[in-house]
């Protein structure tokens, strides 16, 4: 089946070309984002592969049916920045891959956590100008702490047994509970609740209209001071704005992004020499307490095999007139 691959980087030929090493489909790999400008270039192409940036709108999807385009593959198990209704009306098919590894960003969580609490990135750079100073370092023992699970599907209950060989005390909210995190003695409680009473709390919750902002200037201001947030999940769970003002007011201690609300065009990007536009994520960077990853959590190579090997799973699936079980309707 001939695929039309958007945002491409050399790991993804990497992994994807070994995941097709037998030839059974045509990859034309692209680097441009797919969006409506660059819709055209997968004429004549019956699958289009995405990822969790590029723009998959009613304006987009309409180009690609036009096309030729049957088939839309999500190399992400995100699926917010795809209009569903669209792609539903016009006939397409949306499949995504729901999970990879969960370890892979369970694991960049607990080192987010670690490194922000004692300040590794602050000392690393220190050390490197010839700087032992302790000054501004400290950090606390984990032990004993309240960690809040926000979300306890698979990540999050990875996270949880993480926190809890650590010694922390663990609270959850979800929709539902999991047998697995009960039986690690978290407490499943009421989000308000979860806010008053967590040290650290970390978010693996899907984004939809009711966690959209679930980080929001009320939520902040009933978390304890000095609260530290890490955010693996989905970048619009957090209100940036209100996140800068509980930094500026001490509210929240420390922050730890891997995802942001408006990374669209500039995560998986190199803009060193150049002005960051973002006047928002640049306040961000200013924070001594901060830090942030682009998008990172889910970049191992067992996750980007397994993404590779599902997708194209997906793909066969179609070409062979069955479903996959991983499609979006």
């Amino acid at each position: 089946m001939n695929l039309a691959f958007f945002s491409t980087h050399p790991y993804d030929r990497r992994f994807f070309d070994e995941a097709n090493a037998a030839g059974a489909h045509e990859i034309r790999y692209l680097e441009p984002r797919l969006a409506e400008v660059t819709a055209p270039l997968a004429a004549g192409c019956q699958a289009v592969c995405a990822f969790v940036n590029d723009r998959l709108n009613r304006l987009v999807l309409e180009a690609l049916a036009a096309s030729g385009t049957r088939l839309i593959v999500l190399r992400s198990a995100g699926f917010n920045h795809v209009d569903l209704e669209a792609a539903k009306r016009l006939g397409l098919t949306v499949a995504r891959v729901p999970a990879y590894s969960p370890y892979a960003v369970a694991e960049h969580t607990l080192a987010l956590v670690l490194s922000l609490n004692r300040k590794i990135f602050r000392a690393y750079n220190r050390v490197r100008e010839g700087n032992f100073a302790l000054d501004g370092l400290l950090g606390f023992d984990l032990h004993g702490r309240t960690a809040g699970i926000v979300g306890t599907g698979q990540i999050g209950t990875l996270v949880a047994r993480s926190m809890a060989a650590l010694g922390c005390r663990l609270v959850g909210y979800d929709v539902r509970q999991n047998e697995a995190c009960l039986a690690l003695g978290l407490t499943y409680v009421p989000l308000e609740r979860l806010w008053s009473e967590a040290d650290i709390i970390t978010l693996h919750a899907p984004l939809t209209p009711a966690t959209r902002h679930m980080v929001d200037a009320r939520a902040v201001g009933s978390m304890k001071p000095g609260v530290m947030i890490v955010n693996t999940g989905r970048g619009a769970l957090i209100d940036t704005s209100a996140v800068v003002a509980g930094l500026k007011s001490g509210r929240i201690g420390s922050l730890a992004l891997d995802v942001y609300e408006e990374e669209e065009g500039l995560f998986f990007q190199d803009f060193s020499s150049q002005v960051i536009q973002d006047d928002l994520f640049a306040r961000l960077l200013t924070f001594p307490n901060v830090l942030i990853t682009g998008h990172q959590a889910f970049f191992t190579e067992e996750a980007l095999r397994a993404i590779a090997q599902t997708t194209l799973e997906n793909v066969s699936a179609f070409e062979r007139g069955v479903r996959s079980g991983r499609e979006l309707f």
